[in-house]
């Protein structure tokens, strides 16, 4: 019985907690970077003390809300990695996916990644770079395994698989900061001139025999 009611009570706690979270993206997507526990708080229909309980602080919700939406877009990247395409396909695809993932929701992309827009009139003392970049060092290490896995690049592989993983993921990040802010070309066309850049060595690697290839 009590192990049911302890149950119970969890499901309800990670419900509420749902519902917060989807409370705080609406935030995010109206206010950008500039979104505050205090209007949160006020979306979500309860007082900011409420929501510090739930969260801790800025901090604690950053890190929840980076979480929700770092996994989905490393589910994509996956997704793109994996599809039954060609290498050159593939990688054209997962660099769209980053873009595209982006180019969707700028404001929560520049909520989650940009120190110089950080802080709101409650929380001066708030640094996002202090949260974004273990963000991107996750990404980072995710690309790499996928690269190790699929690519026989010879010896000393599983450290150049993790150069290319976080020298590719922060290639993404700066070019498409750059992209999402100027609009100079196409996605399609920043796609393709990304993959040129890229293409030479991964075109010469070969896939590791037995595994899913690349």
């Amino acid at each position: 019985m009590e192990s049911t009611q302890q149950n119970d009570q969890q499901r309800s706690a990670d419900r509420r907690r749902r519902e917060l979270l989807e409370a705080a993206d609406r935030v995010v997507l109206r206010d950008g970077p500039g979104a505050s526990m205090n209007a949160i708080a006020a979306e979500a229909g309860i007082t900011k003390p409420i929501l510090y309980r739930h969260f801790g602080d800025k901090g604690g919700l950053y890190a929840a809300l980076a979480k929700r939406h770092t996994d989905a877009l490393l589910n994509s990247l996956r997704a793109a990695l994996d599809a039954p395409a060609e290498r050159r396909e593939r990688v054209e695809a997962t660099l769209d996916a980053y873009l595209a993932a982006i180019e969707a929701r700028p404001q929560v992309y520049r909520f989650l990644m940009h120190p110089a827009d950080a802080g709101s009139p409650g929380d001066p003392g708030f640094d996002v770079g202090k949260h974004s970049l273990p963000l991107l060092r996750l990404m980072g290490e995710e690309l790499a395994q996928v690269i190790e896995d699929r690519l026989d690049l010879g010896p000393g592989s599983q450290q150049l698989a993790r150069v290319w993983g976080h020298g590719i993921v922060g290639m993404m990040h700066a070019a498409g900061d750059w992209w999402l802010g100027e609009r100079p070309c196409s996605r399609a066309e920043l796609v393709r001139s990304l993959a040129d850049l890229l293409w030479g060595r991964l075109a010469a690697a070969g896939d590791r025999i037995g595994g899913p290839g690349f």
